[in-house]
């Protein structure tokens, strides 16, 4: 048995370290990186630090329009599929590089596995989910993480080969905290400093993602948005993705920003512990609040939809306007449950579950 496992983006490095654990116990994989995200601290750092076995192909796309990246990846992955002659091609969640694996591999016949089903927002707006509805929709395969994704694609008339595994982002989250947690704090604090060099000593902190067009592209949006972190309790720590790093700059030549402690891309170990010792998470990232509720950490996301809707049920997870004031009453809301559902996204057995149904 061969399966082509096709990833391109940070969430997908991480989903691909729990299931190629698991899969090549059963089958040989030949793993495939499109290079949508091909800076080293989004990209090569997370094979390193994760070790995950190299892709035997990097198709080096790099960016570009939506257009652009799906029509590159389109071709090259047509020519691995011809070579390759793989049984099964298996793609994560939903980026451009999940619908183009998806596609070229459904054009020639080979069936498709989807890691990641069922998710929705309801907001077609977003390229995200005109991904992973179209992936669904030509899968033969499905594994889901919830079963709220299971009922979206009833509503759907998908319902063969449908599977509620759990998430296979619990699987790397339980298997890499044990390992952070047994690394002194001062080689992530000194780590931090390297990035950055920072006048303060952090003893408590925010941890914060922001990539998204809609809160990247519009200056107007992007300054309300540091603005609040600028006048937040504690200290935000801020990875600035290759993307706005430019963006930034210039506004940090505007503007004297004391709160926000603005660094590289960190790696995956690293992000792990500042979002596991946080004080709670700001993030537009959809794999982020997956992570952080299984972290049992709360987080505020700066969008008006979310595909993880479980995240929602006692304000753990608290969706905010790009509104400075809005940011900022989030972020200080107590009116939040204790109790986090320890079983919400499985309990680390996913990619084993998954496996024993495909083999």
């Amino acid at each position: 048995m061969k399966i082509a496992s096709v990833v391109g983006a940070r969430p997908q490095f991480i989903k691909a370290a729990a299931v190629s654990r698991v899969i090549r116990k059963y089958a040989t994989e030949i793993l495939v990186h499109t290079g949508q995200h091909y800076d080293s601290n989004m990209s090569n750092i997370f094979f390193e630090q994760l070790d995950i076995p190299k892709p035997k192909y990097n198709l080096g796309v790099g960016s570009g329009s939506h257009a652009e990246q799906t029509a590159e990846m389109l071709v090259k992955l047509e020519e691995i599929y011809l070579k390759e002659e793989p049984n099964y091609v298996l793609v994560y969640g939903d980026t451009n590089s999940t619908l183009a694996a998806a596609l070229a591999a459904s054009k020639i016949l080979v069936p498709v596995i989807h890691v990641e089903a069922g998710l929705r927002s309801f907001n077609r707006a977003m390229p995200e989910e005109q991904n992973r509805i179209l992936t669904d929709h030509i899968s033969q395969y499905l594994f889901c993480p919830t079963q709220t994704a299971v009922k979206h694609l009833e509503k759907e008339n998908i319902t063969a080969n449908v599977y509620c595994i759990g998430d296979v982002m619990c699987d790397a989250v339980h298997f890499y905290l044990k390992k952070i947690r047994e690394i002194p704090q001062s080689t992530f604090m000194t780590k931090l400093h390297l990035l950055f060099e920072w006048d303060k000593q952090l003893q408590n902190w925010y941890i914060a993602t922001v990539h998204r067009a809609e809160n990247t592209e519009n200056e107007i949006a992007l300054c309300e948005i540091l603005n609040a972190f600028e006048k937040l309790e504690y200290p935000v720590i801020f990875p600035v993705h290759p993307r706005i790093r430019k963006f930034i700059d210039r506004l940090m030549d505007k503007n004297h920003y004391r709160n926000i402690c603005f660094v590289e891309p960190l790696g995956y170990l690293e992000m792990l512990y500042f979002t596991d010792n946080a004080i709670k998470v700001i993030t537009d990232s959809g794999g982020l609040q997956k992570e952080a509720y299984i972290m049992h950490k709360n987080v505020v996301t700066l969008r008006n939809q979310t595909e993880w809707v479980e995240t929602l049920e006692g304000n753990h997870n608290i969706l905010c306007t790009i509104d400075g004031k809005s940011i900022i009453e989030a972020v200080q809301r107590t009116d939040i449950k204790e109790h986090f559902d320890d079983c919400l996204y499985g309990n680390g057995n996913a990619a084993e579950k998954m496996c024993k149904i495909l083999f």
